[in-house]
């Protein structure tokens, strides 16, 4: 606000001190040429500082993800079984411990569910194992090898992922699919998808297979793009699957196409699955209860219904829940 008044001040008096005769005209026409050409740099100057502390800020960011140590490790790798194994292991967010002393087995072949209170650390242990973070201490091994041991994009080729939040491209439908594997032939993309029940969705499509879909698929519905989600990680065809609340917001009749696309996805291999809706993992082989970051209990449904604990009190909660009335 000052400067912008300043132009206006040294006018003001200028003419003040021409009529006292203090100051001579050319004098005056002078400072005002001079104080409009200093004037404006100056705003300009003071209109960018906010962005200029803004770039401070990511500057601080980009040095702190440039000091990060590169994750590496060997690429020739050949797992003797798909058997996870978690030793000991502890994480933390910014000093906030998430994961404390955690050990357990995840049996080669089986399916594994992780249930919970929100923030007990399953999407966090999930994360691990898939190695996008390495852990502060204790160790991951998957057919006893260290995963810290193994160059991560090696490790992706043994995984695939279906997430609640779908990552889909602005591209065709074949394409989207593709990615699970680059160099599968238009058969094997069809098949996987006719497995993951792509069918109807295709055939109602105005350019069929190579309708373009939207940024993040944008012009499907959320149960259409878990089962692209589904058919890329049917194509691809990695020994072991992670899930992450991959029916948690879909309506009934989506949620039985998934579930039935689900089933072939996971049969005979390594599957980790998070759950909320505790009624679609009553089939899972093994169940873990995580509760601050540590293991409450685990079991079979039956074993952990029998045991009255943590997982009886949720699954309580759920049914409470879905039996009121609005």
């Amino acid at each position: 606000m000052t400067l912008q008044v300043g132009l206006g001040i040294v006018v003001l008096l200028g003419v003040s001190l021409m009529v006292s005769g203090s100051l001579n005209p050319i004098t005056f026409i002078a400072f005002v040429i001079i104080s409009s050409r200093i004037y404006s740099p100056l705003i300009s100057i003071l209109t960018l500082l906010p962005e200029l502390f803004y770039m401070l800020v990511s500057i601080d960011r980009m040095r702190s993800l440039q000091s990060e140590s590169i994750m590496e490790g060997k690429e020739d790798v050949t797992f003797a079984n798909h058997t996870i194994n978690i030793d000991h292991v502890n994480f933390s967010y910014n000093q906030i411990n998430v994961i404390n002393n955690l050990s357990c087995t995840i049996p080669e072949g089986k399916m594994t569910a992780l249930v919970g209170p929100s923030g007990s650390g399953k999407s966090t242990l999930l994360q691990l194992i898939a190695r996008f973070w390495d852990v502060n201490s204790g160790r991951i091994t998957i057919g006893n090898l260290d995963i810290k041991q193994i160059d991560p994009e090696t490790l992706m080729h043994s995984m695939a992922f279906v997430f609640q939040q779908v990552v889909l491209f602005d591209d065709t439908i074949m394409n989207n699919i593709r990615i699970g594997r680059h160099n599968a032939s238009d058969e094997e993309v069809k098949l996987a998808a006719k497995i993951a029940r792509c069918d109807e969705l295709i055939a109602r499509l105005p350019d069929g297979w190579n309708t373009l879909i939207g940024e993040n698929g944008s012009k499907l519905s959320g149960g259409e793009r878990q089962r692209i989600s589904i058919a890329r990680a049917l194509l691809k065809n990695a020994p072991i699957i992670l899930l992450d609340e991959a029916t948690a917001s879909l309506d009934p009749e989506n949620e039985i196409y998934i579930q039935e696309a689900i089933a072939s996805l996971v049969k005979d291999r390594t599957v980790i699955v998070i759950a909320h809706r505790l009624k679609t993992i009553i089939g899972a082989d093994n169940i873990i209860v995580l509760d601050k970051g540590s293991i409450a209990e685990q079991g079979n449904y039956q074993d952990l219904m029998d045991n009255n604990g943590l997982f009886t009190k949720l699954y309580s909660f759920q049914k409470q829940a879905l039996s009121v009335n609005y």
